[in-house]
C-alpha cells in the first residue's frame, strides 16, 4: 500500500532536508465525562430549645414518596496521547460536506507512523479512528463505525446496520480557500 493511501489525504510529505529522528506527536481529545453526584439532604433546623424528653409519637401518616435524584451533573476532561515516531508526523483538519445523517464534518488526520488516525466529531464526542488494511484509500474504525476515504470523498458506515448496508454518510473535501 502507497503511503498517500495510508495519510488519508494528499500532500503529507517528509520535510526536505529534515533527518528522520525520533518524534513525539501529541494528541488532545477533549472527551464528555459524566459525573453523577448524589443528593445531599439538608439537616434540619435547629431551633435552641431542644429538651433530652423523648416526644410523643406522632399519629401514623401515610409515607411520602421517595425524591427524585438529583440529576447528574456533566463535567468534560481532556486525555493526552503520546505517540512515539522516527519519522515524521504531521495533524491536519479537512471539512467535509456530506449527504446522510451529517451535513457536515470536521476531520483531524493524525500521520504519525505506524500510527494513522483520525478524529471524528459524532454522537456528541470526538471518536478516535485507527487505520485498518484497505483494498485502496484510507480506511479507519472506532467501535461500530467505520469511515472510508479516498482522495476527496469518503463514506461513514454503521456496522451495526449490516455487512452490506449503505454508508450513513457520503462526503466530499470542502475546499475552505477565499
Amino acid at each position: 500500500m502507497a503511503d498517500d493511501d495510508r495519510r488519508g489525504y494528499a500532500g503529507a510529505g517528509a520535510i526536505p532536508g529534515e533527518p528522520a529522528m525520533s518524534r513525539l506527536c501529541a494528541v488532545v481529545v477533549t472527551l464528555p465525562l459524566l459525573i453523577a453526584l448524589p443528593a445531599l439532604a439538608a439537616p434540619a433546623a435547629s431551633t435552641g430549645t431542644e429538651s433530652a424528653a423523648p416526644a410523643a409519637a406522632p399519629a401514623e401518616q401515610p409515607a411520602s414518596p421517595p425524591e427524585a435524584p438529583a440529576p447528574a451533573a456533566t463535567a468534560s476532561s481532556s486525555l493526552l496521547i503520546t505517540l512515539n515516531t522516527t519519522g515524521d508526523f504531521e495533524r491536519k483538519t479537512v471539512n467535509y460536506g456530506c449527504q446522510g445523517d451529517f451535513e457536515q464534518l470536521a476531520v483531524d488526520y493524525i500521520n504519525a507512523a505506524p500510527n494513522y488516525l483520525a478524529m471524528i466529531p459524532l454522537d456528541g464526542s470526538t471518536l478516535l479512528f485507527n487505520t485498518v488494511l484497505a483494498g485502496s484509500g484510507a480506511k479507519y474504525v472506532a467501535g461500530k463505525y467505520v469511515w472510508w476515504n479516498k482522495g476527496n470523498d469518503a463514506s461513514l458506515y454503521d456496522l451495526t446496520m449490516g455487512a452490506n448496508a449503505k454508508p450513513i454518510a457520503t462526503c466530499s473535501q470542502v475546499d475552505n480557500t477565499p
